[in-house]
């Protein structure tokens, strides 16, 4: 009797930064099965040496469940899950073990996990959908003047959602202000003048670099201990920045 091992990973994490028993369980495993090899974790692994049996696209989760229950009872199977995550193929296995008598041990392994801020990623993604041929066409026709009004408006009302002392309100209002920003850095990036380009890198970049550079007491040496001295140190970085931009 073997076991079943399904492999599920985040789509937002290198494919090959798995976790230490999701390699474990991949290296050992004598069968090791997926839809499509061109899987970016599937590649992760043939690359690393091992190798997988392609099942194929067109089988339906029942079908899918009992070929990698069949395999299971005879030896350690990984199934190396899709990016879609394979709808209804657990509650398909759920209902092929169920009908045998002593039926193989099922895992779920997870290989990765999201950090904090990897819904941004998302955010981003959703943003180039939107911008790029076959997307939204209000939105792939927007400039930075036509937006400005929105940006001011949803500001706004993030202000407001903050003295409604409505927290899921001010989320939905922030995930507003958010958009404005997605939405200018993906214009800067469509833009066709060189020296207008930027992108929402550029924009992340800028901002870690600011923060860093006016939280020394944090980052660096800096001795501000009280808010009203950081405030203080903040001030005298951004007049001190404030001149040098303008070469005084």
């Amino acid at each position: 009797m073997g076991r079943l091992s399904l492999l599920v990973t985040s789509p937002r994490v290198a494919p090959g930064l798995l976790s230490r028993s999701a390699w474990y369980a991949v290296e050992s495993a004598t069968a090791r099965l997926c839809r499509d090899v061109s899987e970016p974790v599937v590649e992760a692994v043939v690359e690393s040496g091992l190798s997988v049996d392609e099942v194929g696209a067109e089988l339906s989760a029942p079908d899918l469940a009992r070929l990698l229950v069949d395999r299971s009872l005879e030896t350690d199977v990984v199934w190396l899950g899709s990016s879609d995550a394979d709808p209804g193929l657990t509650d398909a296995i759920a209902s092929e073990v169920s009908r045998l008598d002593v039926p193989p041990e099922v895992e779920v392994i997870v290989g990765s996990w999201d950090v904090p801020g990897s819904r941004l990623l998302d955010a981003v993604a959703v943003m180039d959908r939107l911008r790029s041929p076959g997307g939204c066409p209000w939105d792939a026709e927007q400039t930075h003047e036509s937006l400005a009004k929105y940006l001011t408006e949803e500001a706004g009302e993030a202000v407001e959602a903050i003295g409604s002392g409505d927290r899921q309100h001010l989320a939905e209002e922030l995930g507003d202000v958010l958009l404005q920003v997605l939405f200018h850095a993906r214009v800067a990036e469509d833009a066709q003048v060189p020296e207008d380009e930027f992108d929402i890198d550029e924009v992340a970049g800028l901002l870690v670099d600011k923060l860093v550079r006016r939280h020394p007491h944090v980052f660096a040496d800096g001795d501000a201990s009280t808010p009203a001295e950081v405030e203080e140190a903040w001030a005298q970085i951004k007049a001190e920045e404030k001149a040098a931009k303008h070469g005084r």
